[in-house]
């Protein structure tokens, strides 16, 4: 019998009684059905619980985008134990900094990975299951069916790890119920999710905006979800476009900018003809990459902001009302305030047009970091406020992000904003991707430009004298880099944002 009180079970029986045959995942040439998902989940269950593993123990997940990812978190999830997503990409230091930190009773990944070199030197991880793309082995000599378990009181039903941009990951525990939460409204209302959609994210699973767009949606809707277990790359993209035909698709603005540079309009290979709408977030959309990517492609691109604190999307986009460069509207059921650098929950609000660090409230919001009660007291505030660290201004009810509030430059006796000197940047015709940061000049901070080409063999001296001429003529003079700095490649993290930390004062 399904207890209620467990969010997985509720899903999986869902989709078993309206559509039990239909593709849940695509992974390359195969599929998984609605039916085969509950079947496997439950095996998985049974399998952690022959190993030893309770509930509301962690099960750390270090796995491709495949689909023993949905068979692992969900059984992980009917069990009662906690299925904590980690970067595929990551260090054996790095594993075993979030293992010993989230302690960790089992780790579930493939055979000799980074995480399981990770984990022979972390106490505590009593089980260790190698994994193959369709599970973990010897999934199939467990039973199909199993008890799930309520979801105990105060206890998080999943964690998320954040990616990181501005230093060390921080775990972020969510109840098993926030799961569901970006399904309604930004899954029905904005994006219109239905059952007859087929949903592809660049975005991987072991990241809240992957989790939510390849787990979340087409659970909750029924829908289908493309999973692609490779590093995406442009052409590897545009391929698995080509070939499962998703009506969305879910990405990252540094990727977006590698496909268009690598887009080549009416070939067979770049057919996009299937999506009826794409979504960006991760960081902030450039003005100038959105508007291209439309023009481009005939597509529509949505821009959005949410975190894995929220696990949801609290700005966006409209469909047909699209505002290149702004992340959009409030989504309905969030409330948000802008507030002066160095404010509280109860600050008085900036005035439209000035920029301020942004509050979110709303349902479904992270309660605490997990072990870290000074990092908890800064970002989760009294009456259900979250500090995201965002600087936007709103304008007319649409808010459009200036930068991360420790990316802020105060040059004189202005603020300057990096996303609007990198937006100016950008429409030079040479610059492929930018960045800008701090650098001390003569004990005073001031922008600096970081910069890859579209061609890397063109003259850098004579360039960086153009970009900044480029700059000159679009901003004030307080805003204008004072260097370029030329490099193959930006620091980001595992999800695509620009570590700009990394570079100030480089």
């Amino acid at each position: 019998m399904i207890q209620p009180e467990n969010v997985a079970a509720g899903l999986l029986a869902r989709n078993l009684e309206r559509c039990p045959d239909k593709a849940a995942f695509l992974c390359a040439d195969d599929t998984l059905t609605h039916r085969a998902l509950a079947a496997e989940a439950a095996r998985f269950a049974n399998l952690l619980q022959a190993r030893g593993v309770g509930p509301g123990q962690r099960v750390v997940l270090v796995l491709p985008d495949s689909f023993a990812y949905p068979k692992a978190f969900l059984g992980a999830m009917l069990l009662g134990a906690v299925p904590v997503p980690v970067s595929a990409m990551l260090g054996a230091e790095d594993y075993a900094f979030i293992l010993a930190d989230c302690s960790a009773s089992a780790l579930v990944t493939w055979e000799d990975s980074p995480a399981a070199e990770g984990a022979r030197s972390t106490p505590g991880v009593a089980v260790v299951l190698f994994c193959g793309l369709d599970g973990p082995w010897g999934l199939s000599g467990h039973s199909a069916e199993f008890e799930p378990a309520a979801h105990a009181a105060g206890q998080p039903g999943f964690m998320l790890y954040s990616s990181g941009s501005t230093g060390r990951p921080k775990g972020v525990p969510h109840a098993a119920a926030d799961l569901l939460g970006p399904a309604d409204p930004w899954g029905s209302d904005i994006l219109g999710v239905t059952a007859e959609d087929v949903v592809f994210s660049a975005s991987k699973m072991s990241f809240a905006y992957g989790l939510l767009s390849s787990l979340t949606l087409p659970l909750a809707f029924g829908a289908t979800a493309v999973l692609f277990a490779g590093k995406p790359g442009p052409y590897e993209l545009f391929e698995c476009i080509a070939r499962h035909r998703p009506s969305l698709f879910f990405c990252v603005p540094t990727l977006y900018n590698l496909m268009l540079r690598a887009f080549e309009p009416g070939t067979p290979g770049c057919d996009l003809s299937s999506l009826r709408l794409c979504y960006s977030a991760g960081e902030a959309l450039p003005a100038t990459l959105c508007q291209e990517w439309m023009s481009q492609t005939g597509v529509e691109i949505l821009d959005g902001i949410g975190s894995t604190e929220a696990f949801n999307l609290f700005l966006s986009n409209r469909q047909g009302r699209v505002r290149c460069g702004a992340s959009g509207e409030i989504v309905p059921g969030f409330e948000a305030r802008l507030i002066a650098a160095g404010g509280n929950a109860d600050s008085p609000e900036v005035p439209d047009g000035t920029p301020g660090n942004l509050l979110i409230r709303g349902p479904g919001l992270a309660q605490s970091y997990w072990e870290r009660p000074e990092k908890t007291a800064e970002t989760m505030l009294p009456g259900g406020w979250l500090a995201t660290g965002d600087v936007y201004v709103r304008e007319q009810g649409v808010f459009s992000h200036q930068g991360r509030s420790d990316d802020m430059l105060k040059v004189g006796a202005h603020w300057v904003s990096p996303v609007q000197v990198e937006d100016a940047l950008r429409q030079h015709p040479a610059v492929a991707e930018c960045a800008v940061a701090a650098l001390r000049v003569e004990g005073l901070l001031r922008p600096c430009a970081h910069v890859v080409l579209k061609d890397p063999g063109q003259a850098q001296a004579l360039l960086g004298v153009e970009i900044l001429k480029c700059a000159r003529e679009l901003l004030p003079t307080y805003m204008c880099p004072v260097r370029v700095v030329f490099h193959n490649d930006l620091p980001k993290t595992p999800t695509g944002k620009i570590q700009r930390f990394r570079l100030r004062n480089a």
